[in-house]
C-alpha cells in the first residue's frame, strides 16, 4: 500500500522553521513530484540561501571584536544619529557586546526598516553586556559645533557604561576619552557592535522627536525627526522655532530673521 504524501499546506508549516538543507523533511520534498512540493522547495531553498547569506555576513561584521573577546576582552561599538537634523539632539549609544551575541539581522541601521530597528531594540537592550546613551543639546550643538558636540555626546555614552571596555570602535570619530580607539569608515556596516549602537541611537532619537512632536506639533517631528524637510520648513515659516531648533543651522537662523 502506498504511503500518503503529507499535503503541501502540512510541509509548508513543517518547514517554516527549518535552518539547514539536510534536514530530512527537505530532502523528502526533493523528491516529491508534485508541482507544488516543486516550488515549496524552490522557496525553502531560496530562504536558506538567504539566511546562510545574512549569517556570512554577520560573521564579518564580528572581525574586529573577535581578538578582544579571545584574550577575554570587553569592547564597545559607538555610534551616533541626529547629526544632521535642525532641531532635537544628536544622541548617541555604546553598546558591548557579549561573545554569545548572535543575531544576523543586526546590521547598519539605514539598511533596515523601522520595523527592522524597533524589533532589534529590545533585543540589543536585553542581550547587550552594556548599553549607554549620551546626547548633546541643541543648545551645546550651538555653543560648539556639531562635530564637537557629538564627540562629548560619544564620551557622555561610553563614560555610562555600566562596565568598563579595554577598547572602542567608533564610526569614524575620536572620542575624547583614554581608552584605545578603531576608527572606522562606515563602521556601523564593518563593526556589529557599532551597529548595535546604531539601533539603538537611531530608535531612542526617533522615540524622543515623536514625544518633542506633541510638545510641538506643526513641524512633523514624529515623521521627519527634526530633519529639514518640506512640512519642516513651512513649519518654521508658519511657527518660528521652538526652543529644540538649532539656532546655528542656517534654516533657522532664517526662520529666526523673519520673525
Amino acid at each position: 500500500m502506498t504511503q500518503k504524501r503529507p499535503s503541501l499546506t502540512q510541509l509548508k508549516a513543517e518547514l517554516a522553521t527549518t535552518t539547514r538543507l539536510d534536514d530530512p523533511l527537505v530532502q523528502t520534498l526533493a523528491t516529491d513530484p508534485r508541482k507544488g512540493a516543486q516550488q515549496l522547495y524552490q522557496q525553502v531553498q531560496r530562504r536558506l540561501a538567504k539566511q546562510a547569506a545574512a549569517e556570512a555576513a554577520f560573521q564579518e561584521r564580528l572581525h574586529y571584536e573577535r581578538p578582544f573577546w579571545a584574550r577575554g576582552q570587553r569592547v564597545a561599538g559607538i555610534d551616533e544619529v541626529g547629526r544632521g537634523p535642525l532641531a532635537g539632539p544628536v544622541v548617541t549609544c555604546a553598546v558591548i557586546l557579549p561573545p554569545d551575541f548572535d543575531v544576523p539581522l543586526v546590521n547598519d541601521s539605514k539598511q533596515l526598516t523601522a520595523k527592522e530597528r524597533e524589533r532589534l531594540y529590545p533585543i540589543i537592550l536585553d542581550r547587550a553586556e552594556a548599553v549607554s546613551i549620551g546626547a548633546a543639546s541643541p543648545q551645546l550643538i550651538d555653543q560648539l559645533n556639531i562635530y564637537q558636540a557629538t564627540r562629548v555626546a560619544m564620551q557622555r555614552a561610553v563614560l555610562g557604561l555600566g562596565v568598563a571596555p579595554q577598547e572602542l570602535i567608533v564610526d569614524a570619530m575620536q572620542i575624547p576619552v583614554d581608552l584605545p580607539q578603531i576608527r572606522l569608515i562606515k563602521g556601523d556596516a564593518k563593526s556589529a557592535s557599532v551597529a548595535a549602537a546604531s539601533i539603538v541611537a537611531k530608535v531612542f532619537r526617533d522615540h524622543l522627536m515623536a514625544s518633542y512632536d506633541r510638545l510641538y506639533p506643526g513641524y512633523g517631528f514624529a515623521q521627519n525627526a527634526g530633519y529639514g524637510t518640506a512640512e519642516h520648513l513651512a513649519g518654521l515659516a508658519e511657527r518660528g522655532i521652538t526652543p529644540i531648533h538649532r539656532k546655528s543651522f542656517a534654516p533657522v537662523k532664517k526662520a529666526m530673521q523673519v520673525e
